[in-house]
């Protein structure tokens, strides 16, 4: 792999130890690797240089690492992986909500660092659009209230064309509730159903992407249009929804 096909990653961690070893293992991955003990050092860095991931730790020892998360989400698309060495279900539902792409518990197994650093780099490379990028007609899409799911490319843009960026459990959520209108999904149906919250999900993850995606795609995230509650049961997607 040429340096310039090589994926930039920016692993930021005060410990410099696990910095060491990261960027160690990483760059025997055929990754570029560079490293932040804080947010200064991050900044510098993303500024510097096209990043194509960044591997935060939750608990920075001067900073939070959710809100240098949530900054970084506001100027940049790329994905956020973040290290927390606690297993609260807190920290990671508001990783969820504030930024994070995925999670890894410290101690990490290497192994499945790296093939989930992999498959987050995919997806983005993936679902990134092209300034020139149009709908192909070719694509299954569904259409809702002037949005479109393109279920083939897996985007979604509104009804001007612009593209709206969803991780993947918001995209695999969205995917699952859109081609079944008007039928109620518990939790642990939505889970089981979508591709994207394979990993360490429970029942409030739903919760906190369902709140996303309303952010994203209601005009009043609070009486929602499309994504309805029903007491008790669950989620629906309310129709019609039309398909291509």
């Amino acid at each position: 792999m040429t340096e310039q096909n090589k994926k930039t990653l920016l692993v930021v961690d005060d410990d410099q130890d696990i910095r060491l070893l990261l960027c160690d293992a990483l760059s025997q991955k055929g990754y570029q690797v560079r490293e932040a003990e804080n947010g200064h050092q991050m900044w510098l860095h993303l500024e510097a240089e096209s990043v194509d991931l960044v591997l935060m730790d939750l608990y920075l020892r001067e900073e939070d690492g959710l809100n240098l998360a949530r900054e970084v989400r506001t100027q940049f698309t790329m994905p956020i992986m973040m290290l927390t060495g606690k297993g609260d279900e807190t920290d990671r539902i508001l990783g969820l909500e504030l930024a994070a792409d995925d999670y890894m518990m410290k101690p990490f197994n290497l192994r499945e660092l790296t093939a989930r650093i992999h498959a987050l780099l995919r997806r983005s490379s993936q679902a990134a659009p092209s300034l020139t990028n149009t709908i192909n007609q070719d694509h299954d899409c569904l259409n809702f209230g002037g949005w479109v799911l393109d279920l083939t490319a897996r985007l979604l843009h509104d009804q001007y064309g612009k593209y709206v960026t969803l991780t993947l459990g918001e995209f695999s959520l969205l995917e699952v509730l859109a081609q079944h209108p008007d039928r109620i999904f518990s939790r642990e149906q939505l889970i089981e159903k979508s591709r994207g919250l394979d990993t360490e999900v429970f029942d409030r993850t739903v919760d906190v992407l369902i709140l996303r995606l309303r952010r994203k795609i209601e005009a009043n995230p609070k009486t929602p249009e499309f994504i309805k509650t029903q007491r008790g049961l669950g989620y629906f997607f309310q129709g019609p929804v039309r398909k291509n």
